[in-house]
C-alpha cells in the first residue's frame, strides 16, 4: 500500500537528480558570478579611493597655490611699507610751512623708493625715449615728423611709461614716434 502523501522511491530519486543538476550547474555559474561581483567590487573600491585621492590632491594644490600667491603678495607689500610710511609723513606736512621744491623732492623720493622696491620683485620700467619703436613693449599714439632719416621710427616722447614684470608685459608704454617723410 502506498501512502499518497509519500512519493514512491523511484519518483523521489528522479526528483533529487533533477534538483541536483540545476544546483550543480547554478553553483558553477554562481561561483563565477560571485567572483566577477567581487572583482567588480574591488575595482569600484579602487576607483573610489583613486577618485578621493585625486580630489584631495586637487584641493591641496589649490590651497598651496593660494598660499604661495598670498606669500608673494605679502613680500611685495612688505617692500612697499617704507615708501608708504614716507608718503604718509609727506601727506601730513603743513602746507604753509613747506615750499614747493620740498613737496616735489618728497614726491620724487617716494617714487624712487617704491620703484626700487618693486624692481627688487621683478618690475621693470619701459621708457623708450630716443630708442627704436618696439611694438612688443610700446603703443604708438601718434607720430611727429623726423628731422632726418636716421631718426625714423625713434620714440620722440613717452606719454605714459610701461611696465614689465619678470619679462611679462603688464602695460605697454604709450609713446609718440618720429616718422621720416623724406
Amino acid at each position: 500500500m502506498t501512502d499518497e502523501t509519500t512519493p514512491p522511491v523511484a519518483d523521489a530519486a528522479v526528483a533529487n537528480d533533477t534538483d541536483e543538476l540545476p544546483i550543480d550547474g547554478m553553483s558553477a555559474a554562481s561561483a563565477a558570478e560571485t567572483e566577477a561581483l567581487q572583482l567588480l567590487a574591488e575595482q569600484k573600491d579602487k576607483y573610489l579611493r583613486l577618485y578621493a585621492e585625486f580630489e584631495n590632491f586637487r584641493k591641496r594644490a589649490v590651497r598651496e597655490r593660494q598660499e604661495a600667491e598670498h606669500r608673494g603678495m605679502s613680500d611685495v607689500v612688505r617692500g612697499l611699507l617704507d615708501a608708504l610710511d614716507d608718503l604718509a609723513r609727506f601727506a601730513h606736512v603743513d602746507p604753509s610751512t613747506v615750499d614747493a621744491k620740498t613737496v616735489v623732492d618728497g614726491a620724487a623720493m617716494v617714487e624712487k623708493k617704491m620703484l626700487k622696491s618693486l624692481a627688487g620683485h621683478g618690475l621693470e620700467l619701459v621708457d623708450p625715449v630716443d630708442h627704436p619703436f618696439d611694438p612688443a613693449v610700446a603703443e604708438a599714439l601718434t607720430t611727429v615728423p623726423a628731422a632726418s632719416e636716421a631718426e625714423d621710427h625713434l620714440v620722440a616722447q613717452v606719454y605714459q611709461v610701461g611696465y614689465l614684470f619678470n619679462g611679462q608685459l603688464l602695460r605697454p608704454a604709450r609713446v609718440v614716434v618720429k616718422q621720416w617723410n623724406g
